[in-house]
């Protein structure tokens, strides 16, 4: 059943005798336009919005400690959407007092790896838009890379997941160049971006047939711990959210507009098309070889996303694998980005206390608590 709201029939129109007939505007052709309209004035005001931020002298990597290296390739495509920036903790300089710009780190060399996966309906944002993340990470002493891949609808799935496994393989074989420990990994990302985190996770542990997954299993080790942030959306059947609670019909329209430009036109057939949904492989049994890794889970109880949290809790419950799932009171999609928030700083606080109990050596865990 659709549950998207007609924009109506169109006026008939009546031709006159010498001029041939006209048909009016398809409503199908105006509601993608507007769609596409939408979509991209939110693109551009969000990028914006991240350069804006990064003007704030706080925003900067170097008073962290932190090194930025921009745009590095991890395909030779020349595209833009196969690069990746690398952010790492640069050495700490030799004073008797501790560097300012060094007091949040916790993490010494080697340092944990993190790969970061942006949200954005797998339709919009970048690499560019989630600097915050990264160096949120960084700061604490993480070898993070912040990684672009290719967007619907002009590339539906698997383009987007077999962007990331390459990224995958580079961080791992990259990684001790920036100081970092390649097999204590984090896989990291928000929204659309902890879908395709749980879907790698997935090919870390499970053999699979598709050449891309291949190239994950054998990279030999599952990551130390995972961060699907906000819900990792199972992208199939929209009209569940119609049948559990309501929706407000806009934010039930972007869904359904998600499923279509990622999964509509895809050339997957239906074995490959399960890793769409890492959410129902979960709740499903599974012929694990590796040990699915700690996750880490944090939604706000007003996000449209969030009954898949609850189901990803339950079914990590059921898998017996360690988790964490942290509901935050009144609090919309990715408000962990909005880190002036009383609730968005306590939610890093959370994660990154987790993390910690996965990545540190025993000795160091006391002293970061």
């Amino acid at each position: 059943m659709s549950t998207k709201r007609p924009l109506g029939p169109a006026e008939p129109t009546t031709p006159s005798d010498d001029s041939p007939p006209q048909q009016a505007a398809s409503p199908g052709l105006r509601e993608r336009a507007r769609q596409r309209l939408g979509q991209a004035l939110f693109d551009y005001g969000l990028h914006g919005l991240a350069r804006l931020g990064q003007l704030h002298p706080h925003a900067r990597p170097h008073r962290h400690a932190v090194r930025v290296e921009r745009n590095v390739p991890y395909l030779s495509s020349g595209l833009p959407e196969h690069q990746l920036d690398i952010y790492h903790p640069t050495p700490q300089p030799s004073t008797d007092e501790p560097h300012r710009s060094a007091r949040h780190r916790v993490h010494q060399p080697p340092y944990p790896v993190v790969l970061y996966i942006h949200g954005g309906s797998f339709r919009i944002l970048s690499k560019d838009t989630h600097w915050l993340m990264a160096l949120a990470y960084a700061r604490r002493g993480m070898v993070v890379f912040n990684v672009n891949y290719r967007l619907s609808p002009q590339h539906p799935f698997p383009a987007a997941l077999s962007d990331v496994s390459a990224a995958l393989a580079f961080a791992v074989k990259h990684a001790a160049r920036y100081g970092g420990d390649p097999k204590n990994l984090v896989i990291a990302g928000e929204s659309a971006g902890a879908n395709l985190v749980t879907a790698l996770t997935l090919m870390t542990c499970v053999r699979r047939p598709e050449p891309f997954a291949q190239d994950v299993f054998a990279l030999g080790f599952a990551p130390k711990a995972v961060v699907p942030m906000c819900g990792i959306l199972q992208v199939s059947d929209t009209e569940r959210f119609a049948r559990r609670r309501p929706l407000r019909p806009w934010v039930l329209d972007r869904l359904t507009e998600v499923r279509d430009a990622y999964l509509h036109q895809s050339p997957a057939d239906a074995t490959t098309r399960e890793l769409a949904d890492p959410l129902l492989m979960l709740e499903q049994p599974l012929q694990l070889e590796r040990q699915l890794p700690p996750f880490f889970a944090g939604v706000g109880t007003r996000d449209p996303l969030l009954d898949d949290t609850r189901r990803l809790e339950r079914a990590l419950r059921h898998l017996a694998v360690p988790h964490q799932v942290c509901y935050y009171p009144g609090e919309l999609h990715a408000f962990h980005a909005l880190v002036f928030r009383t609730q968005a700083r306590q939610c890093w606080r959370e994660q990154h206390a987790f993390l910690d109990r996965y990545l540190l050596p025993p000795s160091d865990l006391k002293s970061a608590t």
